[in-house]
């Protein structure tokens, strides 16, 4: 009998499909070379075969009496200590590289109430500053080859430049990237819209691996994350970036949209009567020292409106509207 032979002979047995005799010359040898049937189970090819050529030397040895019977057992149990021992080593190294790969680095974060900002110098020395019911989330150390940090909201950021080092900042999916510039980040979570405003240098903006635009000062690109588009404009950026200091500016914009920023800034729902109203177009700004009353009278006076204050505390504005 060939050791092929015997390896498909020893295959059958372990599945039940031997014969009486063949089950009867099975279990002779393995009693004969110390070796039960549960061990042969649980080796590997490499180690099968082994001990399939020691056992066909060894089964020779039948036909010649003077021969040295080997006992195979101790040897094959070390192999199998060996195997399982190299198993578990190289387990604990992946577990190792899957831990190092997937656990986050943890993360800083700085919030800013309604009607505050905050701000952060980083440890490379960019400076943030976070605008009213935003977050920033950001590592207290940069150790990789990148620069990463998570925003909700909006934020104005001052990049120190680090050219092997890009820095990162994600808001949401969409993922802007910079060496070293200024700009102005702000996520409106109640129009689906992130819009990345530049004062300085040159940004990459992408939805995930899709990239968007790459902007320079006074440009803009804002992406829809609900119908997945983009536009892209000019813009004056130092209005943008306005609420620094504390202005608030309404760039020919609709009543509707001067009412989401006034909604962020003071922490308060707004509302609307008709659409006409809401679809009011207007140019203005309001200092930082102004409260949410005295706003709210010049622009409903700009677009021929009215507003009360609910019991609620919320806001509803009504009125003819524009012409």
């Amino acid at each position: 009998m060939s050791r092929i032979d015997m390896g498909e002979l020893f295959d059958r047995y372990l599945k039940g499909e031997t014969s009486p005799g063949e089950t009867e010359k099975v279990e002779a040898w393995l009693e004969h070379y110390e070796h039960p049937a549960s061990e042969w189970e649980q080796l590997d090819k490499p180690a099968r075969e082994q001990w399939l050529n020691e056992v066909f030397e060894a089964v020779k040895t039948d036909v010649d009496p003077g021969a040295r019977i080997v006992k195979l057992r101790p040897r094959i149990v070390y192999l199998r200590i060996a195997i399982a021992s190299a198993a578990a080593a190289i387990l604990l190294l992946f577990a190792g590289l899957y831990l190092l790969r997937t656990e986050p680095p943890k993360l800083m974060a700085l919030s800013a109430a309604a009607n505050q900002k905050n701000q952060v110098v980083l440890a490379d020395g960019s400076k943030i500053w976070v605008n009213s019911l935003s977050t920033l989330k950001y590592p207290k150390a940069f150790d990789g080859k990148t620069r990463e940090v998570y925003l909700s909201g909006e934020a104005y950021f001052d990049i120190k430049h680090d050219a092997a080092r890009p820095f990162i900042i994600h808001t949401g999916s969409v993922i802007t990237t910079v060496l070293g510039t200024a700009f102005d980040i702000k996520e409106d979570k109640l129009l689906h819209t992130v819009v990345v405003t530049v004062t300085r240098g040159k940004v990459s903006v992408a939805n995930g691996s899709q990239l968007l635009a790459i902007i320079t000062p006074n440009q803009q690109v804002s992406f829809n994350t609900a119908s997945q588009t983009k536009t892209q404009a000019t813009v004056d950026a130092t209005k943008v970036i306005a609420w620094q200091s504390g202005y608030i500016h309404f760039n020919d914009i609709t009543f509707a949209d001067a009412a989401t920023q006034l909604q962020q800034r003071f922490n308060v729902k707004i509302s609307f009567a008709n659409d006409k109203v809401k679809n009011c177009r207007f140019t203005g700004s309001a200092m930082k020292e102004e409260k949410l009353d005295e706003i709210l009278k010049v622009i409903c006076t700009f677009n021929n409106a009215t507003y009360q204050t609910k019991t609620d505390g919320s806001i509803l504005i009504d009125g003819p509207g524009c012409d």
